[in-house]
Protein backbone atom coordinates (compact mmCIF):
# COMPACT_ATOMS: atom_id res chain seq x y z
CA UNK A 1 0.00 0.00 0.00
CA UNK A 2 2.66 2.17 0.90
CA UNK A 3 4.09 1.45 -2.87
CA UNK A 4 0.74 2.59 -3.87
CA UNK A 5 0.62 6.28 -1.71
CA UNK A 6 4.21 6.65 -2.87
CA UNK A 7 3.15 6.17 -6.65
CA UNK A 8 -0.14 8.15 -5.85
CA UNK A 9 1.93 11.00 -4.08
CA UNK A 10 4.34 11.00 -7.14
CA UNK A 11 1.62 11.46 -9.59
CA UNK A 12 -0.09 13.97 -7.66
CA UNK A 13 3.28 16.01 -7.70
CA UNK A 14 3.36 15.53 -11.55
CA UNK A 15 -0.46 16.61 -11.92
CA UNK A 16 0.05 19.98 -9.75
CA UNK A 17 3.31 20.45 -11.97
CA UNK A 18 1.77 20.27 -15.44
CA UNK A 19 -1.41 22.11 -14.02
CA UNK A 20 1.54 25.02 -13.26
CA UNK A 21 3.09 24.86 -16.80
CA UNK A 22 -0.41 24.38 -18.52
CA UNK A 23 -1.35 27.63 -16.13
CA UNK A 24 1.59 29.55 -17.45
CA UNK A 25 1.14 28.49 -21.06
CA UNK A 26 -2.17 29.23 -21.28
CA UNK A 27 -1.65 32.87 -19.13
CA UNK A 28 1.58 33.31 -21.93
CA UNK A 29 -1.14 32.02 -25.22
CA UNK A 30 -3.42 34.44 -23.72
CA UNK A 31 -1.10 37.21 -23.88
CA UNK A 32 -0.01 36.05 -27.19
CA UNK A 33 -3.64 36.26 -28.68
CA UNK A 34 -4.60 39.49 -27.55
CA UNK A 35 -1.50 40.75 -28.89
CA UNK A 36 -2.28 39.31 -32.47
CA UNK A 37 -5.78 40.52 -32.28
CA UNK A 38 -4.66 44.02 -31.49
CA UNK A 39 -2.42 43.47 -34.51
CA UNK A 40 -4.96 42.21 -36.69
CA UNK A 41 -6.88 45.03 -35.99
CA UNK A 42 -3.92 47.73 -36.41
CA UNK A 43 -3.46 45.44 -39.58
CA UNK A 44 -6.98 45.64 -40.87
CA UNK A 45 -6.85 50.09 -40.31
CA UNK A 46 -3.72 49.65 -42.26
CA UNK A 47 -4.96 47.76 -45.26
CA UNK A 48 -7.95 49.70 -45.28
CA UNK A 49 -6.29 53.09 -45.96
CA UNK A 50 -4.33 51.21 -48.37
CA UNK A 51 -7.29 50.35 -50.41
CA UNK A 52 -8.51 53.93 -50.12
CA UNK A 53 -5.04 55.56 -51.23
CA UNK A 54 -5.08 53.08 -53.84
CA UNK A 55 -8.16 53.77 -55.06
CA UNK A 56 -8.02 57.28 -54.84
CA UNK A 57 -4.79 57.48 -56.86
CA UNK A 58 -6.68 55.10 -59.39
CA UNK A 59 -8.95 58.51 -59.59
CA UNK A 60 -6.67 60.51 -59.84
CA UNK A 61 -4.59 58.88 -63.07
CA UNK A 62 -8.22 58.36 -64.79
CA UNK A 63 -9.29 62.08 -64.07
CA UNK A 64 -5.59 62.62 -65.57
CA UNK A 65 -5.56 60.78 -68.52
CA UNK A 66 -8.99 62.45 -69.23
CA UNK A 67 -7.75 65.38 -69.06
CA UNK A 68 -4.40 64.78 -70.94
CA UNK A 69 -6.89 63.49 -74.00
CA UNK A 70 -9.24 66.45 -73.75
CA UNK A 71 -6.16 68.63 -74.26
CA UNK A 72 -4.94 66.38 -77.04
CA UNK A 73 -8.42 66.97 -78.82
CA UNK A 74 -7.94 70.46 -78.48
CA UNK A 75 -5.06 70.74 -79.57
CA UNK A 76 -6.07 68.92 -82.64
CA UNK A 77 -8.51 71.08 -83.26
CA UNK A 78 -6.17 74.53 -82.57
CA UNK A 79 -3.84 72.64 -85.39
CA UNK A 80 -6.61 72.44 -87.77
CA UNK A 81 -8.43 75.59 -87.20
CA UNK A 82 -4.94 77.27 -87.78
CA UNK A 83 -4.72 75.55 -91.54
CA UNK A 84 -8.03 77.04 -92.02
CA UNK A 85 -6.95 80.40 -90.88
CA UNK A 86 -3.73 80.03 -92.91
CA UNK A 87 -6.04 78.76 -96.08
CA UNK A 88 -8.62 81.61 -95.27
CA UNK A 89 -6.14 84.29 -94.92
CA UNK A 90 -4.13 83.20 -98.11
CA UNK A 91 -7.24 83.34 -100.09
CA UNK A 92 -8.34 86.68 -98.93
CA UNK A 93 -4.94 87.72 -100.08
CA UNK A 94 -5.31 86.37 -103.85
CA UNK A 95 -8.69 88.03 -104.03
CA UNK A 96 -7.41 91.13 -103.01
CA UNK A 97 -4.46 91.26 -105.36
CA UNK A 98 -6.86 89.85 -108.19
CA UNK A 99 -9.11 92.95 -107.31
CA UNK A 100 -6.32 95.33 -107.62
CA UNK A 101 -5.75 93.91 -111.35
CA UNK A 102 -9.25 94.28 -112.26
CA UNK A 103 -10.15 90.98 -111.87
CA UNK A 104 -12.66 89.01 -110.14
CA UNK A 105 -11.61 87.93 -106.71
CA UNK A 106 -12.05 83.87 -107.49
CA UNK A 107 -12.67 81.91 -110.51
CA UNK A 108 -16.13 81.28 -109.64
CA UNK A 109 -16.96 84.89 -108.45
CA UNK A 110 -17.86 86.07 -112.24
CA UNK A 111 -19.97 82.93 -112.64
CA UNK A 112 -22.32 83.37 -109.16
CA UNK A 113 -22.37 87.12 -109.63
CA UNK A 114 -24.07 86.14 -113.17
CA UNK A 115 -26.26 83.42 -111.46
CA UNK A 116 -27.37 86.31 -109.06
CA UNK A 117 -28.47 88.72 -111.29
CA UNK A 118 -30.04 86.13 -114.05
CA UNK A 119 -32.05 84.64 -110.63
CA UNK A 120 -32.97 88.10 -109.61
CA UNK A 121 -34.01 89.16 -113.09
CA UNK A 122 -36.06 85.72 -112.77
CA UNK A 123 -37.97 86.76 -109.83
CA UNK A 124 -38.75 90.31 -111.43
CA UNK A 125 -40.90 88.70 -114.18
CA UNK A 126 -42.54 86.26 -112.18
CA UNK A 127 -43.51 89.07 -110.16
CA UNK A 128 -44.68 91.66 -112.68
CA UNK A 129 -46.69 88.12 -114.61
CA UNK A 130 -48.42 87.49 -111.25
CA UNK A 131 -49.44 90.78 -111.11
CA UNK A 132 -50.67 90.81 -114.56
CA UNK A 133 -52.66 87.93 -114.11
CA UNK A 134 -54.31 89.01 -110.62
CA UNK A 135 -55.73 92.36 -112.70
CA UNK A 136 -56.62 90.30 -115.23
CA UNK A 137 -59.05 88.15 -112.72
CA UNK A 138 -60.02 91.12 -111.16
CA UNK A 139 -60.77 92.39 -114.50
CA UNK A 140 -63.05 89.69 -115.70
CA UNK A 141 -64.97 89.41 -112.71
CA UNK A 142 -64.64 92.15 -109.87
CA UNK A 143 -64.74 91.06 -106.39
CA UNK A 144 -64.06 87.34 -107.26
CA UNK A 145 -61.57 85.07 -106.87
CA UNK A 146 -60.92 81.75 -108.74
CA UNK A 147 -61.16 78.72 -106.29
CA UNK A 148 -59.53 75.88 -106.51
CA UNK A 149 -61.55 73.93 -104.19
CA UNK A 150 -63.25 71.13 -105.98
CA UNK A 151 -66.47 71.37 -107.96
CA UNK A 152 -69.96 70.43 -105.67
CA UNK A 153 -72.72 68.44 -107.55
CA UNK A 154 -75.19 71.38 -108.14
CA UNK A 155 -77.67 68.83 -109.08
CA UNK A 156 -80.03 69.23 -105.95
CA UNK A 157 -80.32 72.88 -106.39
CA UNK A 158 -83.48 73.71 -108.74
CA UNK A 159 -83.39 77.04 -110.97
CA UNK A 160 -86.72 78.67 -109.89
CA UNK A 161 -85.46 79.18 -106.18
CA UNK A 162 -81.60 78.86 -105.96
CA UNK A 163 -81.91 77.38 -102.24
CA UNK A 164 -80.92 73.36 -101.97
CA UNK A 165 -83.28 71.38 -101.45
CA UNK A 166 -82.95 68.26 -98.88
CA UNK A 167 -81.67 64.99 -101.00
CA UNK A 168 -84.06 62.70 -99.30
CA UNK A 169 -83.18 59.14 -99.72
CA UNK A 170 -81.52 59.28 -103.47
CA UNK A 171 -78.23 61.19 -102.21
CA UNK A 172 -75.99 61.43 -104.25
CA UNK A 173 -72.81 58.85 -103.42
CA UNK A 174 -69.37 60.10 -103.62
CA UNK A 175 -67.12 57.46 -102.54
CA UNK A 176 -64.20 57.79 -100.20
CA UNK A 177 -60.17 58.26 -101.76
CA UNK A 178 -58.72 54.72 -101.22
CA UNK A 179 -56.34 54.62 -98.57
CA UNK A 180 -52.80 53.37 -98.00
CA UNK A 181 -54.10 50.08 -96.68
CA UNK A 182 -55.84 49.23 -99.64
CA UNK A 183 -53.32 48.16 -101.01
CA UNK A 184 -53.08 44.57 -99.33
CA UNK A 185 -57.00 44.13 -100.58
CA UNK A 186 -56.69 42.58 -103.88
CA UNK A 187 -59.70 42.10 -106.17
CA UNK A 188 -61.48 39.25 -106.55
CA UNK A 189 -61.02 38.04 -110.67
CA UNK A 190 -64.17 36.45 -112.07
CA UNK A 191 -63.57 33.40 -114.19
CA UNK A 192 -65.66 32.38 -116.69
CA UNK A 193 -65.97 28.23 -117.31
CA UNK A 194 -66.18 27.88 -120.83
CA UNK A 195 -68.96 25.41 -120.96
Amino acid sequence: IEVLEEKLQDKKELLLEKDMILYEVSAISDNLCKKAAEKRAWTLDIAKKINEYQANIRQVSRSMMATVSELSMYQATALKLEQERKQQSDIYEEAMHRMAQGEPPTDDAEGEWVRMQLERQRQRELLVTRKKNIEALMKARPGVMESKAEVRPNAYVPDDLGIPKPYGMLAPFKPSVLGANQRHIKRSVRRLDAI
